[in-house]
């Protein structure tokens, strides 16, 4: 029963009670209702149906042979004809066929006899309009639901009020100037209007029953029914649809209907999606503040300048020959816009951004925690899974053949072979069923799986050096203008590919270790399963990422002595504004082709083509169909929709994009405004999906977003690392502050290109590796020069690192340290200022109790003085429990 949840446990306790005094209206038999008309469905089970027109004609033909033998030996005696063999494999597989099916009928009656004797009412459809589908339709009468409301500790509304004062604070007249503004935002629905008064909520209870039984695993699908007439129709025209974009989500109708669960996805999404608004402006901002300043920036200045006619040194071996800097200008200019001084605020601001969101979210949910009735809820895991205890009967078995089959072994055998024996037979059992090996090889699978991504990601730079090759040996002009474009947008492409198809597998792999590992306990399985997922397709989505961030371009070597990696393929570098515009484009085409393709499109096209191919297997035309549909009952219509897969996928998608939006915003200032659009859209295409295209899910009760909540906090932790690094390592704004105020001898960034350009002879290059075309210029080059600092080939450490970039290093590490300890310092100072319960909330929890002692001791005076009053009326008669106060109890 536990299991069953029968749906929404308070809304159908509410409508029963509304239907006990009277009897209802007949419903149409196309309606969620038995035959009756009366009763609701408020659950369904499907089971698999054989034809009986099987068994009917095999028994037929079996009667009509035996006529015929008979008639035959009668009038034919001389000449008997001879009986025909039936194939025995076909009369075998026949037979276990028969077998499985009774067995699955058998279990069915079983567990049906266990729901009518807890209380449930059953009825059964087979085979009417969908052949081979057999409909199991449940009842769940007033009875049963105050027994499990009792269980489950339910609150449900007494008849006492109180009122729920806005408060006098100028916060509080703020918050509701706010509302009476944003009016127009929220949807028609009766739970966005301000709440002036509370039924004062207790925990249902009744006489106490037996405990249920957990249900079999012999059906098909199992799911509650869409309620389209009322609160579904409500909702997909409030809350699915996409013209309303811009309106706030029904929460309250939406926990009502889907549960505790889903309605805090939603409001985390709805909640994440709001915080995006201030992100997206200020990126914006910081965008625009690149793209103002660009004319004014000196090094791109610099590099765009033809009159400096600097000569670079060759980017790969023997195909490529020296070139001008000035052929960076494009690229340089564009790095501006994304590192700029502005981008170090910005990440600073993303860094509070997060703990400000991880806050608000706190409160939010502690608001919602009163308004549902969730404060004293506590999550109880008493129960173990089904799977869990088929694997313990599974082992105690192998357990008890071994050591039959050990005892055996030692009846037929001397005493001699007894300590061999007893060391292989444990030897095998800790190899295959002890929970430490176990675990190990499930680390080791994961382990196994990031060095996969980590050899694709190399595979993925391999293609970058050898495309790089192909183009400058190219005679086509077209390709050879456009070189570091075409290599990395192709390469962001592929990798974006390679994420999308590993994504998929490392979903499918991350629950075959789970159901391996066989936890105990659903909410065991569900967060263990949430990990291994977090960890491959973070790694997936990520390690490019980390590669064009901090290790491109490091470990090079240096003109004349390159490091060289799977026979003669060069270590590629940055270009000469750096690294910082390729981890910008791989970030962008990663996430726009996520959430375009892998979130949206897949979401909505994958559906429709299972719709596709389901019409074209019922060879039906769009029309037919849909007279068809017409003919359906709504238990009929929710089997063909998709079955509910939880929330899992959901959150993931939004755990990625969050690391997106703060791992490495100090490369992608516009991310938060790339997540913003995504999310507006996914608000509304996962409330379709939930109202039109899956299954109504089970109910479920939760009072936080569980593991999730700890996953975005160490992401939003991590994002002031990363974004340090980022900006101390990956970008130039630690060089540009050295330079300008310890080498510049104006204390400007003018002569920055030339200080960060280290010298080469070219006649110290390494046997053929020197440039096939040395003219390609039209000059003779004897100095070429490259990005590093190291002293030049005159000196007495010639090509050694230099005194600049030790003291550069330094400057770097420094920064990380300051910018971490700071940025740290003043999240804990906003986590510690902000409240974690609103203080209107927390004053209304404590009326709250309040009132309920209060309650409780005024029926407790009122009993007594009944007491009084009674045996004041018969002071003589014994004291007794009287038989109408039993009746009272048990009606």
């Amino acid at each position: 029963a536990n299991r069953l949840h029968l749906g929404s446990l308070k809304k159908y306790m509410i409508s029963h009670l509304n239907r006990q005094t009277s009897k209802g209206p007949q419903h149409s038999k196309l309606g969620p209702y038995f035959q009756d008309g009366q009763r609701r469905i408020d659950y369904v089970l499907t089971y698999h149906v054989e034809k009986s027109t099987r068994s009917r004609h095999s028994s037929s033909n079996s009667f009509v042979k035996s006529l015929r033998d008979s008639l035959s030996r009668s009038f034919r005696r001389s000449r008997p004809e001879p009986r025909p063999q039936e194939d025995p494999e076909i009369a075998s597989q026949q037979q276990k066929l028969d077998y499985h099916e009774d067995d699955m009928r058998f279990r069915r009656d079983e567990f049906e006899q266990k729901l009518m004797d807890m209380g449930l009412e059953l009825e059964k459809d087979e085979g009417n309009k969908i052949p081979g589908v057999g409909f199991l339709k449940i009842h769940a009468p007033w009875s049963v639901l105050c027994r499990e409301a009792e269980f489950m500790k339910l609150k449900m509304p007494t008849i006492k009020k109180y009122d729920v004062s806005p408060g006098s604070n100028v916060v509080e007249k703020i918050n509701l100037f706010i509302h009476k503004v944003t009016a127009p935002l929220y949807p028609k629905v009766m739970e966005n209007r301000v709440q002036t008064e509370k039924h004062l909520s207790y925990p249902f209870s009744r006489e106490k029953q037996h405990l249920s039984l957990l249900a079999n695993g012999v059906y098909t699908s199992a799911y509650p029914l869409h309620d389209v007439s009322n609160v579904g129709n409500l909702l997909y025209e409030e809350w699915a649809s996409y013209s309303i974009f811009y309106k706030y989500q029904p929460i309250g109708l939406i926990r009502k209907y889907f549960g505790e669960k889903v309605g805090l996805y939603f409001a985390w999404l709805g909640v994440y999606t709001q915080m995006l608004i201030p992100a997206a402006i200020v990126g914006v901002i910081v965008f625009l503040y690149g793209c103002a300043t660009v004319d004014d920036n000196i090094p791109s200045m610099e590099i765009c300048d033809e009159r400096n006619n600097i000569t670079m040194c060759p980017l790969c071996d023997r195909a490529c020959s020296y070139w001008k800097l000035v052929t960076a200008c494009g690229t340089a200019r564009a790095s501006h816009l994304f590192d700029n001084t502005a981008t170090v605020f910005f990440s600073i601001f993303m860094a509070l951004w997060a703990t400000m969101f991880m806050e608000h979210w706190k409160r939010r949910q502690m608001r919602l925690n009163y308004i549902w009735d969730l404060t004293g809820f506590e999550e109880e895991e008493n129960h173990p899974r089904a799977e869990y205890e088929f694997h313990v009967m599974q082992r105690n078995l192998k357990r008890e053949a071994s050591s039959k089959s050990h005892l055996n072994i030692l009846k037929c055998t001397q005493y001699l072979v007894l300590p061999i024996s007893n060391l292989f037979y444990f030897i095998f059992y800790f190899i295959f069923f002890t929970k430490p090996i176990l675990i190990f090889m499930v680390v080791h699978l994961c382990f196994i799986q990031i060095c996969v991504t980590f050899v694709i990601v190399f595979g993925v730079v391999l293609y970058r050096i050898s495309i790089k090759t192909a183009l400058h040996m190219s005679s086509a002009s077209a390709f050879r203008s456009n070189i570091r474009a075409t290599v990395k947008t192709t390469a962001a492409v592929i990798n974006l590919i390679i994420i999308i198809i590993m994504d998929e597998i490392y979903g499918y792999v991350a629950r075959w270790l789970t159901v391996k590992e066989v936890p105990k306990t659903d909410k065991s399985f569900e967060e263990r399963l949430i990990f291994k997922t977090f960890v491959l397709k973070f790694a997936n989505a990520f390690t490019p990422i980390v590669y064009l961030a901090f290790f491109r371009g490091r470990l090079i070597g240096r003109p004349g002595n390159y490091v060289y990696v799977v026979g003669s393929y060069r270590m590629e570098e940055c270009a000469h504004a750096g690294c910082l515009m390729e981890l910008c484009i791989q970030l962008c085409i990663t996430m726009l082709g996520k959430q375009l393709i892998q979130n949206n499109l897949f979401e909505i096209g994958i559906p429709k083509l299972k719709k596709l191919i389901r019409r074209r297997k019922s060879k039906m035309d769009s029309k037919q169909e849909e007279e068809f549909h017409k003919t359906l009952t709504r238990h009929e219509k929710d089997h063909f929709l998709n079955p509910y897969v939880g929330l899992n996928p959901e959150y993931m998608e939004m755990i990625i994009q969050f690391g997106m939006v703060t791992l490495f915003v100090a490369s992608f200032p516009l991310a938060p405004l790339f997540a913003l659009l995504n999310n507006i859209i996914e608000i509304r295409l996962d409330a379709k999906k939930f109202v039109t295209e899956f299954r109504r899910p089970i109910a479920a009760r939760a009072k936080d977003i569980g593991i999730w909540y700890n996953l975005l906090r160490g992401l939003s932790k991590t994002a002031v690392i990363v974004n340090a690094f980022v900006i101390s390592f990956t970008s130039d704004f630690i060089p540009r502050l050295v330079y300008q105020y310890v080498y510049s001898p104006d204390g400007t960034l003018h002569g920055f290109v030339n200080h960060t350009l280290s010298y080469f002879n070219v006649t110290d290059f390494q046997p053929n590796t020197h440039p096939i075309d040395p003219m390609f210029l039209g000059y003779e080059v004897q100095i070429c020069r490259y990005k590093d600092y190291r002293d030049p080939p005159w000196s007495d450490t010639p090509y050694e690192l230099s005194r600049e970039f030790w003291n550069i290093l330094a400057a770097r590490l420094a920064f990380v340290i300051v910018f971490q300890n700071v940025v740290m310092l003043m999240s804990d100072f906003v986590d510690w200022l902000i409240p974690d319960i609103p203080k209107d909330i927390s004053v209304q929890i404590h009326k709250e109790k309040n009132l309920i002692v209060e309650l409780f001791m005024k029926e407790e005076q009122d009993k007594r003085l009944l007491r009084n009053r009674q045996s004041n009326r018969s002071p003589h008669q014994p004291r007794s429990r009287p038989a109408s106060h039993i009746q009272t109890n048990n009606h």
